[in-house]
C-alpha cells in the first residue's frame, strides 16, 4: 500500500509555491544537499547567487570547490527567465545555449532563509540556505515536505560547507 501511494505521489505534477518576490530571492544561497548531478561532480562549498538584470532575466553564477572543501576553485555564470504566470516560482535556467533546465522553486521560507529547488521529473533537488549551515529542526521538516512531494530522499547527499 505505502509502494503504491510513493508511485500515485511521484506522478502527480509537483506544485511550486505559489509567488516568489525575486528581490527578495536574490543574493547569495548555500547548498546544503543535492541529489548528485554530473554537472556538479566533486562539488564542497557549493553557493548559487542571483541577481536581477535591467534586462528581465536573472543572472545566476554558481561556485564551488572540486574534490575537497580547499579544491580548485569552479564557476559557471548563467541566466535564468521566469516562466509567465507562474508567480515567478518556476524559472528556465541556461548556461549553454540553446538549453535550459526547468528550475521550480517547489519551498520557501516565509523569511527568504531557505528554498528548495527542484525539477518536475523529481530527478534533481537542492536544499538552499542563505547560511552555510541549516537548524535541524527546519531540515527535518524539509524533508518531510519533500517526502509528501513524492522525492526519493535516499539520493540525497549533504554538502560539505565550511
Amino acid at each position: 500500500m505505502l509502494l503504491m501511494l510513493t508511485e500515485k505521489t511521484r506522478s502527480q505534477t509537483l506544485q511550486t509555491v505559489p509567488y516568489v518576490n525575486l528581490e527578495k530571492y536574490a543574493g547569495k544561497w548555500f547548498e546544503i544537499a543535492s541529489f548528485p548531478n554530473r554537472f556538479q561532480k566533486g562539488c564542497n562549498c557549493t553557493t548559487a547567487e542571483y541577481t536581477l538584470t535591467e534586462n528581465g532575466y536573472v543572472t545566476v553564477e554558481n561556485r564551488c570547490q572540486k574534490d575537497s572543501i580547499k579544491g580548485t576553485s569552479s564557476y559557471i555564470k548563467g541566466k535564468a527567465f521566469v516562466v509567465k504566470n507562474s508567480g515567478n516560482a518556476k524559472l528556465k535556467v541556461q548556461f549553454f545555449w540553446p538549453f535550459s533546465g526547468k528550475y521550480w522553486i517547489i519551498d520557501l521560507a516565509e523569511d527568504y532563509s531557505y528554498a528548495v529547488v527542484g525539477h518536475p521529473n523529481r530527478k534533481y533537488l537542492w536544499i538552499l540556505s542563505r547560511t552555510p549551515k541549516m537548524e535541524e529542526v527546519i531540515y527535518k521538516g524539509i524533508l518531510n515536505r519533500l517526502k509528501d512531494k513524492g522525492f526519493d530522499l535516499s539520493k540525497l547527499k549533504m554538502t560539505k560547507q565550511l
